[in-house]
This record gives structure tokens, sequence and C-alpha cells, in this order.
């Protein structure tokens, strides 16, 4: 963790969301790095959770808050006075979103203005990540990656909310954080674009490798809504260095890295989801699964890949981990935290992983 230390070790920042699954192991990763955590959060999504599997909440500043709420948004900026600020916090189901469409927008758009205000408003901060999603991009399913100048768009209340919400970044990033926008401040303000992310501590709803395990566990078989359909899957701890390079990056130069970066998977991990169940089961020992294919279902991608050129070339950042790699640290993880040993440490297993991952990055890059 030497990097990270020396850019973030005994400085403030600013984490929304931190009690979700990205969030959580970015919490994790950067109080390991010696830096002051600030999170900010409504409770937990799910149950169980990583948040409360690794009792995060002894090891950072928690605070219970909606990035709905203004007010509580700026009082607890001002209180804090955060350095660095990831924003994270969000409606993160695709299918959720059809049932509850404003409460996506207001989350996803609304949400993402008061931290851009709050961010605005208060001098402290220096560096802003906005953490959104490959999803931003108005997909045409065609076979070669999106860029970061690609059109936005979205054909279900999801994806269109990280489309707005991509929109609302690029107004604040020209008209109040760039140095060419004011002369008395410049922000590094950057938004980070990555697929879909698998790992240890997600119990998200709707979501393959959550379903997978929660079937596995039960012994019971897995039901997969859309096998036949490819996903660009990654590591957790992939996008999460790439977010962490990128603050790093923006906090030395804002001008030359302020804009968009997409962190995606490799080739090598797009496979389709019966592919990947059938390897994660692999990985647990035993399992099956049948397919639920409902021609009726609400739309969903069955394929969207990012081109990461922007991220190899400037920030030195690219995926690691092959894909059996990050299902059998997925496996693993679960495999612990289920085991019926009293003296697990979920906390010290999610550190264990990560200083296994910098070893990987140092040996591979």
């Amino acid at each position: 963790m030497t990097l990270l230390k020396t850019i973030y070790q005994a400085k403030r920042v600013f984490i929304s969301g931190h009690t979700g699954f990205k969030g959580s192991w970015l919490a994790l990763w950067l109080a390991e790095s010696g830096a002051d955590v600030i999170g900010y959060s409504l409770d937990p999504p799910t149950d169980p959770n990583n948040f409360q599997a690794t009792e995060l909440q002894d090891k950072i500043t928690h605070i219970r808050g909606d990035v709905c709420d203004l007010n509580c948004l700026l009082e607890a900026f001002r209180r804090y006075q955060p350095e660095f600020v990831f924003h994270l916090a969000a409606q993160p189901i695709v299918r959720l979103s059809y049932n509850e469409p404003k409460m996506t927008f207001d989350t996803n758009v609304g949400g993402t203005v008061n931290i851009f205000e709050a961010v605005r408003l208060n001098p402290s901060v220096k560096v802003l990540v906005n953490i959104t999603s490959d999803k931003c991009y108005e997909n045409k399913e065609w076979v070669w990656g999106y860029r970061e100048n690609d059109p936005m768009g979205g054909h279900d209340p999801y994806s269109a909310s990280k489309g707005c919400a991509e929109l609302v970044f690029n107004a604040y990033l020209n008209s109040f954080f760039s140095s060419s926008a004011t002369k008395k401040r410049s922000v590094g303000t950057a938004s980070a674009r990555a697929g879909n992310v698998i790992g240890g501590g997600d119990w998200g709803v709707d979501r393959l490798v959550p379903d997978c395990i929660r079937a596995l566990h039960r012994g019971q078989t897995i039901g997969i809504r859309n096998p036949h359909a490819i996903r660009p899957w990654q590591h957790v701890l992939e996008p999460l260095y790439g977010y962490l390079q990128l603050g790093a990056a923006l906090r030395h130069d804002p001008q030359r890295y302020s804009g968009a970066w997409n962190f995606g998977s490799s080739n090598s991990s797009h496979l389709t989801v019966g592919e990947m169940a059938d390897r994660l089961i692999q990985y647990w020992g035993n399992g099956s699964w049948k397919d639920l294919s409902d021609p009726q279902a609400p739309h969903e991608a069955t394929l969207l890949k990012l081109n990461c050129d922007k991220a190899h070339a400037e920030l030195n950042w690219r995926g690691v981990l092959t894909i059996d790699e990050c299902l059998l640290m997925t496996a693993d993880w679960y495999k612990e935290f289920y085991s019926g040993s009293r003296m697990k440490n979920m906390y010290q297993f999610c550190v264990s992983q990560i200083r296994k991952y910098e070893e990987t990055l140092a040996s591979r890059r």
C-alpha cells in the first residue's frame, strides 16, 4: 500500500455511499492506507452486507445521511472539510429502476447535483471523483468498446439516470471547477465509468454473483434470467485502484486529468452469464443452474464494452486479474464469511485480499 499511503495518508477523504458494496471496499482500502475517511450514506442496502461484516464503522467516521438531503450534506462538508471526495451513492439496480423510476432519478441525478453543490461551496475540496457506470453510454450493442467521448444515452431509467449524471458532471466541470471557468479555484474533477464488478461482500438484489451465492449457500438451484447475455466482468479491486490512481493524478495536475475515464475489464473477461455461473459453481465446489429467461421481462442490455485506452496511456492502469482469479477470490470471501469459525475477521480478510492484489499489480504491470 506504499503508493496509496504516499498520496492519501492523513488526508481527509469523503465517500458517499460507503455502506454499499463498492463504497465499503473503497473506504476500507483508504482507511488501511492511512486516510481519515468520512463516510456519508444511508443504511446498508442489504442484510447481510460488507459494511457490517467488516465492522467498518469502527475504522472510519460514519454519517448516516441521504445525498438527496442537501442541507445535511452541506453540514457534513462544513464540519469535516474534506480534501478528496469520492461520490458512489446511487440506486444501482436496472430492474428496480423500472419499479422506482422517480427514486432512481432523484438519487442518481439529484443526489449528484447535491454532491457537486457541496464541493462548489467548500474550498477545502481539491479533488472530486464521480463514480458512474458503463451504462451511461447510448448502447448500440456493437462489438467494440465505447470511448469517453461517445454519446450518453439510456434505454431504461437507471441507464438514463447515469447518462443524465454525466451531463451534470460536465456542466459543473466546465462552469465551476476548471481553471478556465474561474480564476479563483481549480478542482480536479473526473467521472469514472466501470462495468460489472464482482467480489466478496455483495448481496445486491438482481445481481448475478449475489444471486448465485445465495442459492449455493442454501443448496438451491441458481435461477438465471439472461444466460446468453455477455457482460464485462472484473473484480471490485480493479476499478477501485483506478479510482484511487485517478484521485492521486487529479491532486497532482487537475487540469490534465479532469474529465471522463473508463475502467473496464479485458476482452478475456467478457463471458456470458451462463459461463460465469458455471465457473463460480466450479470454485464453490458444487451446484447447478437453470434457465429462467422471460421474453416479457424488462429490457436489459445484452452487450456493452468499454474502451480503456485513455486509462492505459495516461494512468498506466489496466486490469491484471484473470476472470478465474476474480471468481476464486470472490468464492473464497463468501466461504470465509459463511464458515462456522467464531474467529473469522472479515476486515482482515479484505485487507489480505487487497495486499495480495497489490502484490499481483507489482508483478504484472
